[in-house]
Order: C-alpha cells, then structure tokens, then sequence
C-alpha cells in the first residue's frame, strides 16, 4: 500500500484523548477537528519547575534520490520507546506545499511510521505556514505603501531588501516589476517571491520563546536602506504589531498523532539547505517538558541539519541534544559510492565501501567536532543483502558508534525496538556533553571557515569583495550571531554532483544576507534558490481527489 493508503486506514483517537494522556488540561488546548489541536503556550509556564527530558536528535547522511527516512525514522523510534514503556514525543517540522506538489512528497513519514491526518498535515493543516506568508506579505505591502505616501524614511527603492513570499514552487516569480499600472499603483522597482521556508519570518517564528520576544524579533526585520544608507526595520514603519498579531494562533504548538497513536508535536518548518531546518524552540520545550524523551529531526544531512540545530536552535533555545541518530540506507550508500539508481537494488560490496565515506565523514563530524554520542539506523529494505548490512556495520563500529538495523517503515514502531533500546542504554552511561563548533566571538567569516573546513572537508572558502563588504557592514552591529550556510544539501561541497565525502575542494560564497530579526547571517554557496521550480512532472499531476473527497496520490 502506498503511504496515504496506510495512513487513510488509521484508527485514530480524539486528540483530546491524547492530550489527556500527556497530562494535559483540555482547557489547554484548542481542537481543529476531532484530530487537531493547538496547545496554550501557557503549558511551559506551568510546567515550569519539571525537569527536561532526554532531547534526541535524528539526522542523516547526505540526502540522494534514493531517500533515506530520516522522518520516518524519528517517527518510527519515538513509536518504539512508547512501546518498551518510555514516555516519548516525537517533534517534526511542517511540509510546506511547494515539495508536496514538486518532486520531494510529503513529510509525515512513511509506511507504517506516520504521523496522521497525514493529508491535513501535508496540506493546509491549520493554517500555520498561511499565517507566516501574511505576516510576511503585510510587511511588503506596508513597504509601498509607506513609498506610494512620501515616503518618510525616505526608503531607497533600489535598495529594499524584503520581497513577498509563496507556499508553492513558482520559478515565474523568482524576480518580479511591481507597481506598474501608472501613479494609482505604486512606483515601479524590482522584487521577487521566495517560497514561504525561507522567509526570516518563519526563522523567527520557529526561535522565539513566546509572543512577546516574536513581536521584538519582528521588529528588528531589515527591510531596506535609506537614500543616505541608514538601515531601515520593520519597526520603523510600525509592522511588528500586525504581524504578531497575523501569528497569535500559529505560533501555539500543533498536537497530533502517530499512527500508533502516539504524541507529536509537528510545528514550523524551515528547509535546511536554504534556513536552519528545525521545528520551533515552542514545541522543543514543551516536550521536553512533557515527556521523558524527545525525539526531534534537523533537515536534509547532518553537515547542514544537524550542525544548524546545534549552532542556531539549541545556541538561541538553550537546550543540547543528549544522543543523534544517524539514518542512512544500504541503497543511499551505494548512490554515494557512484551506483546509478537504477542499479541501486543490486548487490555491490565495492560500491557500498566507498560510499560508506559519506556516512564516516558525517559520524566523523557529530562525535568528534559537536562532542555527541551516535548511534547508526539502518532503514532497512528488502533487497538490502546480509552481506552489505554487515560491511556498514563492522565499518561503523570501527569507529566507536552503535549500529541497528530499523524496520520500522515495515512494522512500525515495533520494527524499531532494537534501536530504542539501544537509545536508552545509551542515554543512561555517563555522557560528554555536547558542544558548539564555532565561539560567538569568533568573526563572521572565521565562523563560515570553519563550518566549511570542519565539517564540509573544503580546503578554502572564497568570496569577492562584495560579500567581504557586506559581512564588514554587518559585523558592526551583528558579529556575535551564528551564520546559517545555504548551500545544496546533496553534497559536502557546493556542487551537487559531487557525492561522497568530496574534500579538497572550494567553497565560493557567493552573496550574505543579514536576517536580523532572527539574528543569524545567511551566507549563500553555490546555485541556491529561494524560490524552487517544479519539474518536467510534478506530483501535482498525480493527486486526485474523487467524488466522496477521498484523496489519492499525495504520497
């Protein structure tokens, strides 16, 4: 059965039955439906005095097109630590609907590790990445308008730095001309869309503690310079205000379920490779609140997701992951070793070894430069051989980290006890904790030298003098923030083709952004964009719904 099949047969219970289960008040919670709810951030308040639990960190080997589950994996461990009695949440991010209807599909998992109503959740849900585009949007149309009526900060229109914002996949409104249609429309200047991930205000709404510090963060949005320029803020033109009060609703954690039926929080959602791919700080915290362990996934491969949620998240959160789970595939492995995959089903010992690089470079990097206790899931597949599960795990084990075989796509959480007891075992020895890869003191292009050297195995990093210029400019006011690389998450270096652990190679920066409201610098490597295309053949093409409103297709 495909995933949304599975998911359409799920017998969920009330989400105020899950609720009650974690120990919460229905006065608590705000359903949206018989299987949706908002939960009070009053909850952390609360809930102040109880001891956090153990935060576990699920990440991956450099993404390929032959998928490695990542999600379905944090989905599916933290089904299995329920199962062996251990009161866990699982803590995800939103889809956002431009991959939905692109080529990646959807993002509650897979198989028999869900989280569901797993249509909603891939699509509208409640409404949160609807809220996050008006709040941006606003703050665009507030910027003409404040230039349509004299413009009293004297705005540079060649100098606005806040385009306007779309949850799908449109490459037609990358770069746009607004204001024509004659003196009753604006002034004509250039713009452009980025998908809705990207926007700073999803970066702020997912590393903001509450209402208050999200409207300050709001405030301190750059928005442009003047003619002589002087920095211009969303607070300048008075927009904080609306925009918090766009995200009152959104910004309360989403309360679901797993297929097992099974606590998840699933809330913010910004794309790794061009934001820093974490669910929101509110959702972290109070699971960790909530429950005795907390299994949270960072996006795309550890040396974008993992090295973002541990230098931005949990640096801003004040929180550390306790133990990271590296997910990779037999089959990924061997994409990286230089099989195509349409052989990627096939036995092939040698293609396997030399794709193990990838995954000892990420492992490498996790225990070595961030200080972590891993453990390896293999996601299993049904053509994986003993042969090559056991090269992946005597090559793992070599380097001082655990490996289990997971089957929880297949048999959900139960196919993956294994590797909650492993977990837990792991969590219950002495543990070093973990530690930051980069000072805040340290200056803004030392911090991007040596993500890329440390952990991306570069030999250097360039830049042309513009980019100097503008890391100069921001390093007068901002040098103690953490910087968030966008780059492809397919490879170590800037090139996508490049698989493996390429190193030797060079990174070129070519442009940096400063997103001051949620105070980290942005360093663009390499053909990032912003706003993506859809392909030849979308997946829009394959989704139906039929006469009675049952969807099919999705995922």
């Amino acid at each position: 059965m495909s995933d949304i099949e599975i998911a359409q047969q799920a017998k969920m219970e009330q989400i105020t039955t899950i609720a009650q289960r974690l120990g919460l008040d229905l006065d608590k919670i705000d359903n949206y439906g018989r299987y949706k709810a908002k939960v009070s951030l009053d909850v952390i308040n609360d809930l102040s005095d109880r001891p956090d639990g153990k935060l576990i960190l699920v990440t991956a080997i450099s993404p390929s097109p032959a998928g490695e589950g990542k999600t379905t994996t944090t989905i599916g461990l933290s089904d299995a630590l329920n199962r062996i009695n251990k009161k866990s949440i699982v803590c995800v991010r939103e889809p956002s609907m431009g991959p939905c209807f692109g080529m990646k599909g959807g993002a509650a998992g897979g198989g028999y590790a869900q989280v569901v109503p797993m249509e909603d959740i891939n699509l509208h849900f409640t409404g949160d990445l609807h809220a996050i585009a008006a709040a941006h949007n606003l703050l665009a149309a507030m910027i003409d308008n404040h230039i349509h009526h004299g413009n009293a900060l004297e705005l540079d229109v060649r100098r606005i730095t806040w385009g306007r914002v779309l949850d799908m996949n449109d490459r037609a409104l990358r770069d746009i001309t607004v204001g024509l249609g004659g003196t009753a429309n604006g002034f004509p200047r250039q713009d452009g869309f980025d998908i809705v991930v990207a926007s700073e205000v999803m970066a702020i709404f997912c590393l903001s503690n509450s209402i208050k510090e999200l409207k300050q963060r709001l405030g301190n949005i750059l928005v442009g310079y003047s003619k002589d320029g002087t920095a211009r803020f969303a607070k300048d033109l008075k927009a904080q205000g609306a925009m918090a009060t766009l995200l009152k609703e959104a910004i309360k954690p989403n309360l679901v379920q797993t297929l097992e039926n099974n606590p998840a929080f699933v809330h913010g959602g910004p794309f790794a490779n061009i934001a820093h791919g974490c669910n929101s700080v509110i959702a972290t915290k109070m699971a960790l609140k909530l429950s005795d362990y907390v299994v949270t996934e960072a996006g795309f491969g550890a040396d974008l997701g993992a090295e973002k949620f541990i230098n931005i998240k949990c640096r801003k959160a004040g929180i550390k992951p306790d133990l990271a789970v590296i997910v990779a595939t037999v089959r990924a492995l061997k994409y990286h070793g230089g099989i195509e995959v349409a052989d990627l089903t096939k036995p092939d010992l040698a293609a396997l070894k030399q794709g193990m690089e990838n995954l000892k470079r990420h492992l490498s990097n996790l225990q070595d430069q961030f200080g972590l206790n891993c453990i390896v899931a293999i996601n299993h597949f049904d053509h994986d051989t003993d042969a090559e599960i056991e090269l992946v795990k005597t090559t793992v084990e070599a380097l001082g980290a655990r490996t289990v075989l997971a089957k929880h796509w297949a048999h959900g959480g139960a196919g993956a006890e294994e590797l909650a007891r492993a977990v837990v075992t792991m969590l219950e020895q002495d543990n070093q904790p973990c530690h930051f890869l980069y000072d805040d003191d340290q200056s803004l292009w030392d911090k991007i030298t040596t993500i890329a050297t440390k952990l991306y195995g570069a030999a250097e990093v360039v830049a042309d003098k513009k980019v100097h210029d503008k890391l100069k400019l921001y390093s007068e006011t901002h040098a103690h923030v953490p910087v968030c690389m966008a780059k492809t998450p397919y490879s170590f270096s800037g090139d996508p083709a490049l698989r493996g652990a390429v190193s030797g190679h060079t990174i070129t920066v070519r442009d940096v952004r400063l997103s001051r409201g949620a105070e980290f610098v942005v360093a663009l490597c390499g053909d990032i964009m912003t706003m993506p295309g859809l392909p030849k053949q979308p997946a829009s093409e394959r989704i139906d719904i039929d006469d009675i409103g049952n969807i099919s297709g999705l995922f």
